[in-house]
């Protein structure tokens, strides 16, 4: 076969064709299609937030570098922890958490941790006023313990689970047995 300049053009035997059967198939079986590779989304887009209520903001932020330690994954659902008075003392601050809670938010909803009693009034009152208090929709408390709640409520928001899914995973804590 000449090519229009008049050289010779490279003969490429059909059994090395590219498109040629490879040597373990069947002719009469047609070639496995190239694997499609799956769509990737940004880092962080559209997974549940998890945002974790103490009365210390150095214990808030324990708990969050432990989950998303056992989450191990370089691209986790979103974390914010949150503690302390406005004052920098222990205790709780609704303007603390409602702002943490819109930082958290990624449009998939948000579930709320709380360490102790009084975190979880203030996150109950600020829940009934959501509106008032500019809080993302939808925003749910979680009734867990706080460790292993959060534990299991971020592992599951990185992996993709929706609102109900970490909630149930958080909730579900409390019925673990620890032996």
């Amino acid at each position: 076969m000449d090519r229009r300049d008049g050289t010779r053009a490279d003969v490429i035997p059909i059994t090395t064709a590219p498109s040629a059967p490879h040597p373990a198939q069947p002719a009469d079986r047609p070639a496995p299609k190239p694997a499609v590779p799956r769509p990737t989304r940004p880092a962080g887009h559209g997974r549940v937030g998890v945002l974790l209520v103490s009365h210390s903001a150095e214990v808030a932020d324990a708990v969050r570098d432990l989950a998303l330690a056992v989450a191990n994954t370089d691209d986790p659902a979103p974390v914010v922890a949150t503690g302390g008075s406005i004052a920098d003392g222990p205790g709780t601050s609704a303007v603390l958490i409602a702002a943490a809670a819109r930082r958290v938010d990624q449009g998939h909803g948000v579930a709320v941790l709380c360490d102790l009693g009084s975190a979880v009034d203030t996150v109950l009152a600020l829940l009934s006023e959501a509106d008032e208090h500019g809080l993302p929709f939808p925003v749910r408390f979680a009734d867990a313990p706080f460790v292993e709640g959060a534990v299991a409520a971020v592992v599951t928001a990185t992996a993709g689970g929706d609102l109900s899914a970490v909630l149930d995973a958080a909730e579900e804590m409390y019925r673990q047995r620890k032996r």
